[in-house]
């Protein structure tokens, strides 16, 4: 069957992935009319699975019914016991656990709006996502409080912490209290456009915006991964299933405070009955290949990164990972060495899939899988059927097959905004189309390229790092006279960050100082790994602006027609 068969087989009328044209923010869009209303619903009919095994995390083990009851036992003692009215604002700053989602997905079923805060940011930055964000409530583990007590009586907004440890602080709340069982869910209106989770992506102005995802992008987003699932299994001849038609288990190694984690991660696992295991701590090649093997983890969608650590680790030959059957990839550039490194040293060959998305597009918005990604390695696939893409010049116009320029996609899965930022709201979204700031093209069949950035980012093992973040911290420094950040190509986390400093004169500012200095206010993974010093101005053109090409010692984009 070939690609254009299975989407109309399975899009149809009658078909399981049917597909209809509805208004959308006054927009008339298409969208799979097979769906949940809201997160809320979807909670809902997971509880339906009753003791099936949903979220592990250690020796901890919690089922889909469970799971259900303690949602809906958490938006009672939030609404009714704390005080938590529709649309306001629950924040979350935790490692990944079972309590993150409890808590959250209790707050959204009671009609606030969750917010994940990066577990990576510094206290200053904790304190900016709290006060944008106007958040009443706060969740906050143990390991995180620290970076959060000089908080809890500074942001105006914030009227509790919830705390997530066997030691609550003083003038906390143990997130415990909140979590007795209950049987009824809540009854309080939610609309599919209302705001879902807030997630902070960083911004070219150097302050991160809150990019608002809603009920409707969400459900829309993992319906749209199951239909790539099962047109895949079409277009292959394979099953879209575990061996034996068991249930599905997915090892969750994303952060809950990205779309990667939250929305395609665990949204798309609780539709599809699966097994979601969560690692414990920090990533450890050895530790998650243990866990392969002992839960018979069949699905892992891991930031490249991982991938790469794993399939190159030297002890990889000793653990039994025959249980995998699809690996899926997203959030950096994944070379393709890695890929046939995976081919080469596990067991059994699974299918690989790339996926490429946004914040902006509650998560995946392409994917490339199977053959078609063995076949077009650096290609990130095609459109979900709800999308429109399509690769445009400067002015907007669309361009032929083949031309590059920066890719724009419309649909329901995009953005409504970003929170309290109309003006970035207004840059990004225009007409509806998302303009993705990512530079790239189309080949003749559809398929879509992402060759580089037109924003100013580096993506360093799956977290974005935007460089006039950086610079603006650096420039801030009475030593330095001008500062530009650049990536720089790294074969484990895909780039790393790369500070080009320029003394003001006299200064004999060292690289470590330059790091503390940056370490003192953003998050650790945008601390520069390299530092150089040059003595002559930044190279700039006629409008002021630095030549990040020329720093990396290239003139242009790379860019390769023939390649493809």
């Amino acid at each position: 069957m070939t690609y254009e068969e299975a989407v109309g087989r399975l899009t149809g009328a009658g078909g399981p992935f049917e597909i209809q044209t509805e208004p959308v923010r006054g927009r008339p869009l298409r969208n799979f009319k097979n769906r949940e209303r809201s997160l809320r619903e979807k909670v809902a009919n997971a509880g339906l699975r009753g003791d099936l095994d949903f979220l592990v995390q250690g020796e901890r083990r919690i089922s889909y019914g469970e799971f259900a009851r303690l949602v809906w036992g958490a938006s009672r003692g939030l609404a009714e016991e704390h005080g938590l009215a529709p649309g306001d604002r629950l924040a979350v700053l935790a490692f990944n656990s079972p309590d993150w989602l409890i808590a959250l997905f209790g707050a959204v079923s009671a009609g606030g709006i969750g917010v994940g805060l990066n577990g990576w940011w510094s206290t200053e930055e904790i304190e900016y996502g709290l006060t944008d964000s106007g958040s009443r409530f706060l969740v906050v583990d143990e390991r995180l409080w620290p970076r959060v007590e000089p908080l809890a009586a500074k942001v105006e907004s914030l009227e509790k912490v919830f705390f997530v440890g066997e030691h609550p602080p003083p003038g906390t709340v143990p997130l415990a209290e909140i979590l007795a069982p209950r049987d009824e869910a809540p009854t309080v209106a939610i609309d599919e456009d209302d705001p879902f989770v807030i997630l902070y992506t960083s911004g070219t102005t150097g302050r991160s915006k809150g990019c608002i995802t809603t009920h409707r992008g969400t459900i829309t987003q993992v319906v749209g991964i199951l239909f790539a699932n099962v047109a895949g299994a079409l277009v292959s001849g394979g099953s879209p299933l575990a061996a034996g038609n068991g249930q599905m288990a997915n090892l969750m190694t994303s952060p809950l405070f990205h779309v990667g984690g939250l929305h395609s991660g665990v949204c798309t696992a609780m539709t599809a009955g699966a097994k979601l295991v969560f690692n414990e701590g920090r990533f450890d090649p050895e530790p998650v290949m243990r866990l392969i093997e002992t839960e018979r983890i069949t699905n892992w969608g891991a930031i490249p990164t991982m991938l790469h650590r794993v399939v190159h680790h030297e002890k990889v030959g000793s653990y039994d990972l025959s249980s995998l059957r699809s690996v899926s990839f997203g959030g950096a550039p994944t070379p393709p060495e890695t890929i046939e490194r995976a081919r080469e040293v596990l067991p059994v060959e699974p299918s690989f899939a790339n996926a490429y998305g946004l914040t902006e597009t509650h998560g995946v918005a392409t994917v490339n899988a199977g053959k078609d990604l063995l076949g077009r390695k650096t290609s990130i696939g095609r459109p979900f059927p709800v999308l429109d893409m399509k690769i445009v010049d400067d002015s907007g116009a669309e361009l032929p097959a083949g031309e590059l320029g920066e890719i724009w996609i419309q649909g329901p899965t995009v953005t409504p905004g970003y929170w309290n930022r109309p003006d970035a709201t207004a840059e990004t979204v225009v007409d509806g189309w998302l303009r993705t700031g990512d530079l790239g093209t189309r080949d003749a069949e559809g398929f879509f390229f992402a060759v580089d950035r037109a924003k100013d980012m580096i993506l360093r093992g799956g977290e974005n790092v935007y460089c006039v973040e950086i610079e603006n911290c650096l420039a801030d420094h009475p030593e330095i006279d001008e500062a530009a950040i650049v990536g720089v190509p790294d074969p484990e986390l895909g780039e790393r960050v790369k500070a080009i400093v320029r003394r003001v004169p006299g200064s004999r500012l060292g690289e470590d100082a330059v790091r503390r200095h940056v370490a003192a206010h953003l998050a650790s993974f945008k601390v520069p790994g390299q530092v150089e010093f040059i003595a002559d101005p930044l190279p700039r053109n006629p409008a002021g602006k630095i030549l990040k090409n020329a720093l990396r010692g290239a003139g242009k984009v790379p860019f390769e027609p023939g390649a493809f």
